[in-house]
């Protein structure tokens, strides 16, 4: 499938102008960042990974009557995805104390959260991406509050899935974030949308026995095996063979 212009990059993605008019590829680097951009490597096979999870993710999501902006997977690296606008934050959704709400709150890591808590993020890199409240959302225009209270329930609903699913697994879901954006119809409507992705990089997952991380954090951490980490994450969820001889990187189910 030939490829648009490049429409943006990003710290792990490409995003080029799709086949047809209102879609656009996304190709999955192999860059992993951490802390807004100051800690940067390549790991080979990260990218392909990614790919593989999100689609799974996108697709049982689907599956269950979200509404997301994924359409299809085109190869090892890319999908396709309806163009949507989107919205400048990410929504974070917290079962367990771990990262950012531990240094606020002063929470022990791997304390269980009373609830899941959503929390929204402004996207601004030169910012650091900073939490702000709905109050701040409403105030600037972010987003309507109808698109706020779509993307509280969407996020609470893609918890539920998840969580069931990775527990069925042995993971455990810590948090993850989301993006969403806006898909215009021909009629006028406006709908809220998942997008971007759901992998490892935006999940913290970690063994319901050991508590081993499975997730970003293992690069964020120094911890090492991050690409062996993502690929336990993808064979427990049958994406890809329990055989990868020779180690060559990870081998994929065909599909």
């Amino acid at each position: 499938m030939v490829k648009g212009r490049r429409l943006y990059e990003g710290k792990a993605k490409i995003l080029y102008e799709g086949p047809e008019a209102g879609t656009v590829v996304v190709h999955f680097k192999d860059d992993a960042t951490a802390f807004n951009g100051e800690k940067f490597d390549v790991i080979e096979g990260k990218g392909v990974l990614n790919n593989r999870i999100s689609e799974f993710m996108f697709t049982r999501l689907r599956e269950m009557g979200l509404n997301t902006s994924f359409i299809k997977r085109l190869n090892m690296r890319e999908q396709l995805h309806k163009q949507v606008e989107i919205i400048p934050l990410e929504v974070i959704v917290r079962n367990i104390a771990a990262g950012s709400i531990c240094k606020r709150l002063g929470l022990k890591e791997g304390e269980r959260l009373p609830r899941a808590i959503v929390e929204f993020c402004y996207k601004k890199d030169e910012l650091g991406d900073p939490l702000v409240a709905e109050e701040h959302i409403n105030a600037f225009g972010w987003a309507e509050p109808r698109e706020l209270d779509d993307m509280i329930h969407m996020a609470l609903r893609t918890n539920d899935i998840l969580s069931g699913l990775f527990a069925g697994i042995g993971i455990r879901l810590v948090d993850f974030k989301l993006e969403f954006g806006r898909e215009y119809s021909p009629d006028g409507m406006v709908r809220t949308v998942l997008t971007d992705e759901i992998s490892p990089d935006s999940c913290r997952l970690w063994d319901m026995k050991t508590d081993e991380k499975l997730d970003k954090d293992r690069f964020r951490r120094d911890l090492g095996g991050l690409v062996d980490a993502y690929a336990e994450v993808a064979r427990r969820l049958g994406i890809i063979n329990d055989s990868n001889p020779g180690g060559t990187g990870p081998k994929l189910v065909k599909g």
